[in-house]
């Protein structure tokens, strides 16, 4: 009982730090209102509809838009736990209006093991964002918990051993001129499970903010599991997970080529854990 008070405790403080310097970054480096879109540090499915925000404002009257690019990473860290080496990760995605569709892929450089093809459909309103994403992955630490069943491999299985999540999720952004945005994801169906089989139901949440410094985008964010998830996370109560803060530089080769280059530097109080990443992307 002691041992999860502290733990408790622990992460409380970790959160009221975290939101305290995301309120200190606004008031020292905020830029002007508008002066850069909200930063998602996890990209893994909102790539393709933040590429299609940053476009000329004349291309706002297209009807359908069609995005497709890469990431290549130093390691593949997804909401702080470590999932592959460095990776590549393709995207591809359709946008019209408020709705978007998008394949987003992940493949390990150094292992043939490990593989993930991800689908998700999201519409947005406003600053809402809802969104639903089936995620297929094998060969992860995270494919298999020590609580939940081995998933089959088999991308069409869809029985009580198939290896896919499918996550409803829901994104709200404050605008401009505090662009704050917090979101909450849950796991419905899937390789979701509990040792006992029973679905789990494993929720990530996250607060994150951007700002600028000088020419330099940034992000910084503090994600958490509200209660147990350890079909998917691992953890066993409410627990921070992902503190992270982002830098983002566009090296400019012409008007219509650039390629942004970033860091993040990810911290896991869950796990007792620092990762830190390097990468490019290539968004045409």
């Amino acid at each position: 009982m002691k041992k999860t008070t502290n733990s408790i405790k622990k992460n409380f403080i970790v959160l009221l730090s975290t939101l305290g310097c995301l309120l200190i970054a606004d008031t020292l480096f905020a830029g002007e209102p508008g002066e850069q879109a909200p930063e998602n540090i996890d990209n893994r499915y909102d790539a393709p509809t933040t590429a299609a925000t940053t476009s000329a404002p004349a291309e706002k009257s297209r009807g359908v838009r069609i995005v497709f690019g890469s990431d290549l990473v130093s390691s593949y860290i997804w909401r702080g736990f470590y999932n592959a080496g460095a990776s590549i990760q393709p995207t591809l995605g359709m946008k019209a209006g408020g709705f978007a569709l998008t394949a987003w892929g992940s493949v390990d450089f150094a292992s043939s093991s490990y593989k993930e093809a991800d689908l998700t459909a999201a519409y947005t309103i406003g600053g809402l964002t809802v969104s639903l994403t089936d995620y297929y992955w094998t060969g992860s630490p995270m494919a298999v918990t020590p609580d939940s069943p081995v998933p089959s491999r088999n991308y069409f299985r869809f029985g009580s051993d198939t290896p896919h999540r499918v996550e409803l999720g829901a994104a709200y952004c404050f605008g401009e001129r505090f662009p704050l945005t917090i979101a909450w994801y849950t796991m419905l169906f899937g390789a979701d499970k509990k040792s006992n089989g029973d679905q789990c139901y494993s929720t990530y949440a996250e607060v994150s903010y951007p700002f600028s410094v000088g020419s330099v985008d940034m992000g910084a964010c503090v994600g958490f599991t509200p209660w147990e998830t350890s079909g998917t996370y691992g953890t066993d109560e409410f627990a921070v997970c992902n503190v992270a803060l982002s830098a983002t530089k566009a090296i400019r080769f012409s008007d219509r080529f650039q390629l942004p280059v970033f860091t993040r530097l990810i911290w896991n109080p869950a796990m007792d854990d620092v990762h830190f990443v390097g990468g490019l992307s290539i968004m045409l």
